[in-house]
């Protein structure tokens, strides 16, 4: 069997003096911002909060400046993201174009979409979604079949993407679709198109989720016309590029501090002598001093240029477990104590009915640990 090794990274002076001016934009900025919103985390977005990150500096930190990036360190990013996520602020709107859409357009067109597209992600102006989940598919990528067919006026597409979120508060999507033949290689004959959400032919139908909200989507293809340029990368590649794209998806400290708003509420609450809020509360932070070092330490891996699918599968599947866990906990502890109405209560029955996608997002559970088997030598 195989290991997976991921080494300790530790932050740089500067980065703590980073999070220190982070703190403080946070505290003013967010001054009268409730509980209630913050409890969403990074699926809540503000369009008006991502301008205000944007004109910091805050968003595409580590991209060339001919992008409208910063150059800054990929270790400086992540305490950006870590201060984010640990006060609940409204990233959602810019959050899949900053974390993974303008990586993939610098990469794979830096000469053509790039230029066109990427400086507006860094001002918190240009948002996007992902368009890969199909009917009857889910994670399984591979049995992808939109398609889009070459015509001399552009890509035809035809097709459906569901639960694609945000779609309807978006620019544009990166879909994944077919464009070759299948063969013997399920994975062969895929491409990735970046298509505009305003398109002819695009329709976009709300899915409500569990919670009643509007954040999930269905967006039928009927006859989309793309323009030829609008190929990412190259024809019939899309497997292997969309692998690196989750990659980032799943390597974050988002897969981790999702419920971080009610372990707040749950500190907060909690009895100063009683021994047994301090044994739970205490195996929770244990748990997430852990995660944040495995997620780092991915953060590093980054940093050196390393591929680091295997590591931030295991960082995703093992923060969704302790995400998940810990709406029992609450109400273990404090189930016929929090006043109906009050925060605690409000953030306890938001993330006890938020966490069930938590293994879904990102690649579900089961996909996760085929990776990490793979991985480790083990199939």
């Amino acid at each position: 069997m195989q290991a997976v090794s991921i080494d300790p990274c530790t932050l740089p002076p500067h980065c703590e003096a980073l999070r220190a001016e982070v703190r403080a934009f946070l505290v003013e900025t967010l001054r009268d911002f409730p509980a209630n919103l913050r409890v969403r985390n990074w699926s809540g977005g503000s369009p008006e909060f991502s301008a205000k990150l944007g004109a910091r500096g805050w968003i595409g930190m580590t991209w060339p400046k001919r992008y409208g990036g910063h150059e800054r360190s990929t270790l400086e990013r992540y305490v950006v993201l870590e201060e984010l996520l640990a006060c609940g602020a409204p990233v959602g709107s810019h959050w899949v174009a900053e974390r993974q859409s303008a990586l993939l357009l610098m990469r794979m067109s830096p000469e053509l979409l790039a230029p066109r597209i990427v400086p507006g992600i860094a001002r918190g102006e240009i948002f996007f979604c992902i368009g890969m989940s199909e009917p009857d598919s889910g994670s399984d990528l591979a049995s992808v079949r939109t398609r889009a067919v070459r015509t001399d006026a552009g890509w035809v597409i035809n097709g459906r993407k569901v639960w694609t979120s945000g779609a309807h508060r978006t620019h544009y999507m990166i879909a994944l679709v077919r464009t070759g033949t299948q063969g013997e290689v399920r994975q062969a004959g895929l491409s990735q198109f970046l298509v505009d959400m305003k398109t002819p032919g695009l329709t976009v139908r709300p899915i409500l989720s569990q919670l009643g909200e509007h954040d999930f989507n269905e967006v039928t293809f009927d006859d989309v016309l793309v323009p030829h340029e609008n190929l990412i990368g190259v024809e019939g590649e899309g497997w292997s590029q969309v692998s690196g794209e989750l990659a980032f998806e799943r390597s974050g400290p988002e897969r981790y501090l999702s419920s971080s708003q009610l372990l707040l509420e749950m500190i907060d609450a909690a009895p100063t002598d009683d021994h047994r809020h301090a044994v739970a509360l205490g195996r929770i932070a244990a748990s997430y001093a852990t995660l944040r070092q495995m997620s780092l330490g991915v953060s590093g891996m980054l940093a050196r240029g390393e591929n680091p699918a295997v590591a931030a599968s295991l960082v995703k599947d093992q923060g969704a477990l302790v995400e998940q866990a810990m709406p029992d906990i609450a109400h273990d502890l404090y189930g016929g104590l929090a006043p109906p109405g009050s925060t605690l209560a409000d953030v306890m029955s938001y993330t006890t009915r938020a966490v069930p996608s938590f293994s879904l997002r990102g690649g579900t559970r089961e996909i996760l640990r085929g990776i990490i088997a793979k991985g480790l030598g083990l199939r």
